[in-house]
């Protein structure tokens, strides 16, 4: 899943004229942020040569990221934020030059906001593979060619150990508290397990302990949306003309993942039945509001991300399982006796309310026990996207914990 802009996250029954010409013209054969394109408001640092799980090398990592707030001289004010699938470092901010959507969690951060920044330093880094910075197959190799299909296969525990060289970089040596959302919460989680004294306390949002067949299978539809995309020839597409990329192939994928993001009522109350015009669907040529919705930010989709950085995010989440060497699941979950706000929505679908219970039920830090913390709403897995004020209430709770 993926932090959602206010176009997506918000409902919209229709769309509009405006919307549509914003889709005009020819898409970039990659929508993710490329040397040369205007900085904005990211920093970057350099982890050196990186070694993945898999035995592979990338002979040199930078991070992109984004700081709000300061860093006091202690270095002990910091917390660590992780993006979803599609999200990256600009938390708070608006669209501009180099940052193609505003900043997706301006609510939560800020002063005197939850994550307060006239108290602690949040630290947001895109992570290993992505496409707004980080080193990624749309990064250029030695040799000065886009990696493409030759970049190395991810796992979340490289990406985690990614962020880890990252904190040295930046001279932090342990967090107030980790925090993330969907696959972000897959990063927190597998930090706070692997690295439990760089952390003081902890924020599983929407998350599971481990990716289920079922949402393998998912993702699986969405990864071959992209590779029979004839313009994704393996990978290597970054050479061609604009207008030419794995365009279709990278829209459809997001129009798969949209649908599960919403509970399975959500899309029939917004939109139910009607047309997005006068002119009947029903063989005469029109078309369901719903249709048109998933096509435009399925396109839309492609001039803000990278179907390259998908598809490796994307296998990256499949790679997730807390319990791998480690005993099992219940095993490498005993370990976290540090406050943890495990926080799960009844009507996700996506990442069901049965793994954040799993989570709760054996971490001893848990803060409420067995269970979950719930936040009931009728949007499912993207509510933690929407419900700002429940979420920023239990980030409240933890950071007084």
């Amino acid at each position: 899943m993926d932090w959602q802009t206010p176009e997506d996250s918000f409902p919209t029954d229709f769309i509009t004229d405006a919307q549509l010409r914003a889709l005009m013209g020819r898409p970039p054969i990659s929508g993710g942020w490329r040397d040369g394109d205007p900085v904005g408001e990211r920093r970057f640092a350099s982890i050196g040569a990186f070694a993945t799980e898999a035995g592979e090398e990338l002979p040199a990592v930078r991070i992109a990221y984004e700081t709000f707030g300061e860093l006091a001289p202690q270095r002990d004010n910091a917390i660590l934020v992780f993006h979803a699938l599609t999200g990256d470092s600009h938390l708070v901010g608006a669209a501009g030059p180099g940052h193609p959507t505003d900043g997706w969690w301006s609510e939560i951060v800020g002063p005197g906001k939850p994550l307060d920044t006239d108290r602690y330093c949040i630290v947001a880094p895109n992570v290993l593979g992505g496409c707004q910075g980080s080193t990624g197959p749309g990064s250029l190799d030695p040799n000065g060619r886009e990696w493409g299909g030759r970049f190395p296969y991810l796992t979340i525990r490289d990406q985690v150990a990614a962020a880890v060289r990252f904190a040295d970089e930046l001279g932090i040596e342990r967090f107030a508290a980790v925090i993330g959302g969907s696959m972000g919460g897959m990063h927190a989680l597998e930090w706070a397990i692997a690295h439990p004294d760089r952390l003081s306390r902890l924020a599983v949002i929407a998350a599971p302990p481990v990716t289920t067949a079922d949402q393998i299978g998912l993702n699986l539809v969405q990864l071959e949306a992209i590779r029979s995309d004839p313009f994704y020839r393996g990978g290597h597409y970054y050479d061609a003309p604009d207008g030419t990329g794995p365009h279709h192939g990278l829209a459809t994928a997001r129009r798969l993942a949209l649908l599960n993001y919403r509970s399975h009522t959500e899309l029939d109350d917004r939109f139910g039945r009607s047309w997005q015009s006068a002119v009947s669907p029903l063989g005469g040529g029109g078309r369901f509001a719903v249709e048109s919705y998933l096509d435009f930010h399925g396109n839309k989709f492609t001039r803000r991300f990278d179907a390259g950085s998908y598809v490796t995010l994307v296998q990256a989440m499949n790679s997730h399982d807390v319990g791998r060497g480690r005993g099992g699941v219940a095993a490498a979950l005993g370990a976290l006796d540090l406050p943890t706000l495990v926080l799960g929505i009844p009507s996700d679908r996506l990442f069901t309310l049965e793994g954040q219970d799993e989570i709760a039920r054996h971490a001893p830090g848990s803060l409420d026990g067995g269970l979950a913390t719930r936040i009931d709403s009728p949007f499912g897995h993207d509510a933690f996207l929407i419900e700002f004020a429940r979420v920023g209430a239990q980030l409240e709770r933890l950071l007084a914990s």
